[in-house]
């Protein structure tokens, strides 16, 4: 009689489903065993290399760079969107990271914020740092929407920064649906926002 699988076959299984350098987190697997279990499994697979821990709960299953043969950190945007998905908090990205996601910088910043409703960490990706910053509420409104990363670049660009020039680039790059979405979230963004959103919507004159 064929054994039933144990649960580090069923999580090797279901890893090997995903791409290369996925990253996950421990509710990911919760279905397959208690948390308990989980957790203990997966630190023993990582101890082994298998997959490779970020944080508390947050592992990858790591990537090596085919042409330097050396092991890459996974992207930021990822380990933010396995956070989110494992139902436990909100997320919205902010400062300079907003700024670069909308276009309005090409500069990739190395301290990479996240507001969020959960845990408060920060974790390390060679020479990344992610900063999961707890926050209000009202802050999260917004969050996972194009309204609530232009809100969040706006603030970090300062009132005095948000120029035409500014102005010009949302309005050009946001699509019809983003600026659908800022046009309800509107009441969200402090007042000198509302007005940029307007003239991002052209319903207010430069």
């Amino acid at each position: 009689m064929r054994r039933p699988p144990t649960l580090a076959q069923e999580i090797r299984q279901r890893l090997r489903a995903g791409k290369e350098g996925a990253v996950f987190v421990t509710h990911d697997f919760l279905d397959l065993g208690t948390r308990a279990a989980v957790d203990q499994t997966l630190s023993r697979l990582a101890a082994r290399g298998e997959v490779r821990r970020i944080g508390r709960g947050i592992y990858d299953r790591p990537r090596t760079n085919p042409l330097l043969g050396v092991t890459v950190a996974p992207a930021p945007d990822d380990v933010a969107r396995a956070v989110a998905n494992s139902g436990t908090s909100r997320l919205q990205v902010a400062g300079a990271q907003a700024v670069n996601a909308l276009g309005l910088s090409e500069q990739v910043p190395a301290r990479i914020v996240y507001l969020t409703d959960g845990t408060p960490r920060t974790l390390r990706l060679g020479g990344q740092t992610i900063v999961f910053r707890r926050t209000s509420p009202r802050n999260l409104a917004t969050a996972g929407r194009t309204s609530g990363t232009v809100i969040q670049a706006l603030r970090h660009l300062g009132k005095q920064n948000v120029d035409g020039e500014v102005i010009k680039r949302l309005r050009k790059s946001l699509s019809a649906q983003e600026k659908a979405t800022l046009k309800e979230d509107r009441l969200y963004a402090p007042g000198w926002m509302q007005r940029v959103f307007d003239r991002i919507l052209d319903l207010e004159t430069e």
